[in-house]
């Protein structure tokens, strides 16, 4: 089962079908969604999801439409109402500064037809709205609780964590919110992890070639002849580099007889190299 479709489960099971008022509007929610089409003397809903439709059909019911018909092509499901059902509903309004009505209308629009990728391969949530009239509409709403969409077409999406968390959490989703923070969480330890990886191997990158140049350098002044005329100080370094290859300046530093700093190491391994040029 794929994320989205475990946030749609959890959702389909909220028990609030007692609410006429909640029931109402998340009832309107799902009309406003794009998976919603007007057909001559019908509404029709489709999707692919189960947990989807029967949510659908129990809203109907609560709202006493019982003349209803349910088909299945493939994979898709369809409920048709005839549109002298919803009658009922043209003169019902719910109060879009209380959050008791917009979150079911919101979490109504999202069942219709939102989708959430994956969070564990990238973040991503979107939902469709039928109307262009209403997705400014939409995105204001869910303003007022400091979240905040995008528009793209008739398509409301955010590609952002935090919004997602937020969203999952405003429309009822706590498991998948849960879910979704573990993962959150996780892949920031995972990213942390893999620049500080990515930094190490650079940096070790940087110290073996610059090691390789020196011990070639090295080695050129003793085929040449002329590592012996070297002065002691150069001498030291020099047999050290060969003896440890791998280390930092830092370690080769302390390795002395008289230990100095990265930049007197540094100095006197460029005064080598130099020489052997």
């Amino acid at each position: 089962m794929s994320f989205s479709q475990e946030v749609k489960e959890e959702l389909s099971k909220i028990s609030n079908l007692a609410n006429k008022q909640e029931v109402k509007t998340e009832f309107l929610g799902y009309l406003a969604s794009s998976n919603i089409s007007d057909e001559k003397n019908y509404i029709r809903f489709s999707t692919e999801n189960e947990y989807n439709i029967d949510r659908y059909a129990k809203l109907i019911r609560n709202i006493n439409i019982e003349d209803f018909k349910i088909d299945v092509n493939g994979k898709n499901f369809f409920i048709d109402i005839n549109k002298k059902k919803l009658e009922a509903l043209e003169d019902f309004n719910f109060n879009t500064e209380k959050i008791e009505d917009i979150r079911p209308f919101i979490r109504g629009i999202f069942m219709g037809s939102g989708s959430i990728n994956n969070p564990e391969k990238k973040y991503h949530l979107e939902f469709g709205i039928k109307e262009e009239k209403d997705i400014l509409k939409t995105i204001n709403l869910l303003r007022k609780f400091d979240i905040n969409f995008k528009s793209n077409n008739k398509t409301i999406y955010t590609k952002e964590g935090e919004e997602i968390s937020k969203f999952l959490a405003f429309i009822g989703a706590n498991k998948a919110v849960l879910k979704f923070e573990e993962i959150r969480v996780q892949r920031h330890m995972n990213n942390k992890v893999n620049r500080l990886v990515n930094c190490k191997s650079a940096n070790l990158n940087k110290v073996l070639n610059a090691s390789v140049e020196q011990i070639n350098a090295i080695k050129k002044l003793k085929e040449t002849g002329q590592f012996e005329k070297l002065n002691d100080s150069l001498k030291e370094i020099a047999k050290l580099r060969l003896e440890f290859p791998d280390i930092s300046l830092v370690e080769l530093g302390q390795k002395l007889s008289i230990p100095i700093g990265k930049s007197g190491v540094n100095y006197r391994l460029n005064k080598i190299i130099k020489i052997s040029k």
